[in-house]
């Protein structure tokens, strides 16, 4: 007969939506707080590090604005593609607890030193006299730099390597499609929370008591991380890494290129260790399927390949192919990450030139003007979890789909560009009609509603993603498909560095007083390619077929799994 189960039990599987009360030794939602605590103390450090980044750079370096706008940019493209690094490693090598330890306490070492330069006078130029302006006389020294650079790649060695793995780690603890769902709702609901409190309290402090304390207590938050994440050491379930499957990958194209044209009608097709009953490759990409057709001299008598180079599995085969299916959908994302490093960037520039002052006499600091956004994406994602998607079940029967919610994100991202055009002109025609002087100054708050809006469309596009990468991966890339969201965001930042630079080289758009230029007409630009690239996107969900399909997933027609019209 079943136990009865006990009162906390039953609050425990209400709370996180398990429907059996976990394993009490490996796995399950025991290992969520030692999980969740890494990744919150470490969001709360490299917020509150990285944030307020720009504005650490203008004041204590002396730098120009657009020169610590593109400096920024980099930093957080640099954070968002090292977790690609650290999750291939940890699925060819060394898995993804000792990637996340590791990389935990590399990002101690450079918060330690990134502390330093703003405690120690050597470390850093004179005091500006006025740092939203010009820069220093003489600047930075030599030495100063490379500290100064030495600590941020320390830190996005460390803050990048262990984000995103730590969501496969935490992914990997659960054996259903449903829990892991809810395991990603919760990671992302906590990614932004924790990166909202960390950037407020922390940002304020470095903008009102002084930068040194704030980041050390960035540095201490990376302590707390690596600790909480050791402790839970002997609970989490860990995956056993069976070699590299990228050599497999490999191996495929190679032997396909090898035999290719070989006739397949009659041809016996090579499963490894796995029963041949399973039959041959799909016929999408025929030609990649003869690197699993077996010829005299491709395995040894007991079965094992002779020629790895020469001879693929059919699974080897499949997962290749599942990883060429869902790239047209992957290569339609960048441009989401693009237009937000660049809003980002430029909303903190045009805080410094607002009026931040909300309830008479507090005033913002512009570096935390960008939380907004964050802050959206932590208010919808459980508002979408716990009544959109609900709702949305109630009426079609079925919950929306990862395309689905991808593309109502797309529309969000380009409706909400369009709307900090219209702000910021609104910004300049104030200048205009007033003249310079703080009579001239537009309320902060008027950048809310579009960050609002470009939070709402995060919160729709980067958890379908996540959802979409990890079901339809090949389970030995489990953590690689997690760090595709990574490297989206690593390419926007790093592209978002390159559009500002030529949109600097080819228009009078963006001169280092932006009251003089056109950031309107940047949003307006962006806006209309976000357009174009949504096209795009619907093109290529409508052509994509779900490789996996849980028993929670949508089913149906391939049309009914694409943008509803």
């Amino acid at each position: 007969m079943e136990a009865k189960m006990r009162p906390e039990e039953a609050r425990f599987n209400i709370e996180f939506g398990q429907s059996k009360w976990p394993d009490r030794r490996q796995g399950g939602w025991v290992t969520f707080p030692f999980v969740a605590g890494n990744f919150v103390f470490m969001m709360v450090a490299m917020g509150g590090a990285t944030m307020n980044l720009i504005v650490y750079l203008i004041q204590k370096f002396g730098m120009k604005s657009i020169d610590a706008t593109q400096i920024s940019n980099i930093v957080n493209g640099c954070v968002n593609l090292t977790p690609v690094v650290g999750a291939i490693i940890a699925d060819s090598y060394c898995g993804c607890f000792s990637i996340i330890a590791v990389a935990s306490f590399i990002s101690f070492l450079g918060m330690m030193l990134f502390t330093l330069t703003a405690s120690l006078p050597s470390l850093h130029p004179h005091q500006c006299p006025n740092a939203s302006t010009a820069a220093c006389s003489g600047g930075p020294s030599t030495s100063q730099i490379a500290v100064l650079y030495s600590a941020l790649a320390l830190m996005v060695i460390g803050g990048g390597g262990s984000r995103f793995t730590n969501a496969t780690l935490g992914a990997n603890q659960f054996s259903t499609a449903q829990d892991q769902d809810v395991f990603f709702n919760w990671y992302f609901i906590a990614f932004y929370v924790s990166s909202i409190i960390g950037s407020i309290v922390i940002v304020y402090i470095e903008d009102n008591v002084g930068w040194g304390l704030g980041l050390g207590i960035c540095a201490a938050a990376n302590a707390i991380a690596v600790v909480v994440f050791v402790m839970g050491r002997r609970f989490y379930r860990v995956t056993k890494v069976s070699g590299s499957p990228f050599t497999g990958l490999a191996q495929v194209v190679v032997a396909s290129m090898v035999k290719w044209g070989m006739n397949e009608e009659g041809a016996e097709y090579y499963h490894g260790s796995k029963l041949d009953g399973r039959g041959p490759p799909s016929r999408s990409f025929r030609f990649l399927n003869c690197a699993a057709i077996k010829v005299e001299g491709d395995t040894h008598s007991d079965g094992t390949v002779a020629k790895p180079w020469r001879l693929a599995t059919v699974e080897q085969v499949e997962d290749l192919k599942a990883l060429i299916k869902i790239f047209p959908l992957w290569s339609s994302s960048p441009l989401l990450s693009i237009t937000i490093g660049i809003q980002l960037s430029m909303t903190v520039l045009q805080a410094l030139k607002m009026d931040r002052h909300i309830g008479g006499t507090f005033s913002a600091p512009p570096g935390t003007v960008p939380l907004i956004s964050m802050a959206s994406v932590a208010l919808t994602l459980p508002l979408l979890d716990r009544v959109v998607y609900p709702a949305f079940q109630r009426h079609m029967g079925r919950a929306p789909s990862p395309l689905q919610r991808l593309g109502v994100g797309h529309i969000l991202n380009f409706t909400g560009l369009a709307g900090s055009a219209l702000v910021e002109r609104a910004r300049l025609r104030s200048i205009t009609a007033h003249g310079p002087g703080p009579a001239h100054l537009t309320s902060v708050l008027w950048l809310l509603p579009p960050l609002a809006v470009i939070g709402a469309a995060e919160a729709l596009h980067f958890p379908a993603q996540v959802g979409l990468y990890y079901q339809e991966f090949p389970e030995a890339l489990r953590g690689t498909s997690t760090a595709m969201i990574a490297l989206l965001i690593a390419i926007g930042f790093y592209l978002s560095t390159a559009v500002v630079g030529l949109v600097r080289r080819t228009t009078g758009w963006l001169p280092d007083d932006i009251d003089t230029g056109r950031v309107d007409k940047v949003y307006w630009m962006l806006a209309v390619v976000g357009a174009i690239n949504f096209c795009y996107y619907v093109v290529c969900a409508r052509l994509y077929k779900y490789q996996k399909k849980n028993k929670e997933e949508v089913v149906g027609s391939e049309a009914s799994d694409t943008l509803s019209t």
